[in-house]
């Protein structure tokens, strides 16, 4: 039945008042459609991560190298690096921060000596990949090797 507005002269119908919120079946759907959604996604930016890792791993390793065995410039003179320095590659990774009792400092007259640091020391990072894995570091075949996630070996 119809009731009379009297202001306006309209008709109110009375109609069935739907409840407010969602069925069942609609919240069954949603979570599957979001569960769907995440078993695609999360693989896909996991491996993104990989990716990230392996990729700061390269790059800390190339600083390494460039750190060990120095840059020639634009110029086509070399510039920095332990070795050039030093006059040969260092025992150990530390060596690049911290200067090695049989190693002279620096001496600007001859160019020759320890004119370290040669990597930013910050908390011994340089020291560890992106994995936290200490990289393996051979003097001897002259290789930085990374053995986090996948494996990654530099020559230098």
């Amino acid at each position: 039945m119809a009731e009379h507005d009297g202001r306006r002269g309209k008709q109110l119908v009375d109609r069935p008042r739907k409840a407010d919120g969602f069925t069942l079946i609609e919240l069954t759907i949603i979570i599957l459609v979001l569960g769907i959604i995440a078993g695609v996604a999360i693989p896909r930016f996991g491996g993104m991560s990989e990716a990230a890792r392996t990729t700061a791993t390269r790059e800390e390793r190339r600083r390494l190298k460039t750190a060990i065995v120095g840059t020639v410039g634009s110029d086509g003179v070399p510039r920095g690096g332990y070795e050039l320095d030093v006059g040969h590659a260092p025992n150990r990774l530390r060596d690049l921060v911290t200067k090695p009792d049989s190693v002279s400092t620096w001496n600007k007259f001859i160019d020759r000596g320890w004119n370290g640091p040669y990597v930013d020391s910050a908390e011994g990072s340089y020291l560890t990949d992106a994995w936290d894995s200490t990289y393996q570091y051979s003097v001897v075949v002259r290789t930085i090797t990374s053995t986090g996630g996948a494996s990654i070996v530099l020559s230098f």
